[in-house]
């Protein structure tokens, strides 16, 4: 059964750097910082009315592969992975697969993968 009034408020990324973690993602996906903490960064949300995207500082790196990752449509596949590797993060690969666009996985400085893909191959 559905649980009445449930939703997503907040996509929370864990981060061994909160600053780092939070001067990428804001300026990535041109977000503000709404609410802060030693621990916890807040962004402004990630489209209207949609969630927000927090980053919340742990002791360890993450073991792994994350479990959970971002996919972000950008006008310009090619300058996105450019401008993301200029700003500390990296290239992981390319994945081509029938039936959706091509999207390339990045990671963000602190090894967080996620995915990008052009708007207008959707």
């Amino acid at each position: 059964m559905k649980q009445q009034g449930a939703r997503v408020t907040a996509v929370m990324l864990d981060t061994v750097d909160l600053d780092a973690g939070v001067e990428f993602w804001s300026w990535f996906l041109d977000l503000e910082v709404v609410h802060r903490t030693d621990t916890y960064a807040h962004l402004s949300p990630m489209s209207a009315g949609g969630p927000h995207l927090a980053l919340q500082r742990v002791a360890e790196p993450r073991p792994g592969k994350n479990r959970l990752h971002l996919d972000i449509r950008v006008d310009d596949r090619a300058a996105a992975e450019e401008a993301i590797v200029a700003a500390g993060g990296t290239r992981m690969g390319e994945v081509n697969e029938a039936g959706f666009p091509t999207w390339s996985v990045m990671a963000d400085p602190l090894g967080n993968e996620f995915c990008i893909y052009e708007a207008s191959s959707e």
